[in-house]
């Protein structure tokens, strides 16, 4: 049975199921880039908490869920032990995913999210002070004492958007994260 994107599901062969593929289509239908960091912004707001994928020294992926806050171009700042597994990661391979969405989104309606990628790691000094302002705006948090946990900091370079009520069915849109924002860089349906 194959399921239509915002209906009921259509009986069909089981074998198709099997050897139907997804269509992607690349549209030109560029996206302004006031557009896009609107969107990012509404979008990374929509959630406390995000999923923070990182990998091994070994090359096995892995991934945990954190409260985040976030702030400057796009950057995402969390708090976490060292010894954590993600953490661990982090310090030998700084390559990281992040995906925040709504949990309370319905299937078959209407749906949003965002992924970055990028890296990440540990800050000090006047990185981790601002990233201490930052996370302590979005939750009752006092960074001091002998157990705090040292901040962390995700800096996207790259940034795909879904939000189907605005961008259309299917729609992910692929922006650049600047300096100035983000820059629209290719938009793909899947149909």
């Amino acid at each position: 049975m194959i399921l239509k994107r915002y209906g009921a599901p259509t009986p069909t062969r089981l074998d198709s199921v099997h050897t139907r593929g997804v269509t992607i289509e690349r549209r030109s239908r560029r996206v302004s880039s006031d557009q896009l960091d609107r969107l990012a912004r509404r979008l990374m707001n929509s959630s406390p908490l995000c999923s923070l994928a990182t990998v091994w020294p070994g090359g096995r992926p892995h991934i945990n869920h954190m409260y985040f806050a976030w702030g400057g171009p796009f950057e995402i700042v969390w708090i976490s032990d060292t010894d954590s597994r993600h953490s661990r990661n982090l310090a030998a391979k700084p390559a990281a995913a992040i995906t925040i969405y709504d949990s309370h989104q319905t299937w078959g309606r209407p749906d949003r999210g965002i992924q970055l990628f990028g890296t990440a790691g540990v800050v000090t000094g006047g990185a981790a002070e601002q990233a201490a302002r930052a996370y302590s705006a979005r939750f009752p948090y006092e960074p001091s004492g002998p157990d705090t946990y040292p901040f962390y900091r995700f800096r996207p370079r790259e940034v795909k958007l879904f939000y189907e009520r605005i961008l259309g069915a299917g729609t992910l849109v692929s922006a650049k994260v600047t300096r100035d924002g983000l820059a629209w860089a290719r938009t793909e349906v899947f149909i």
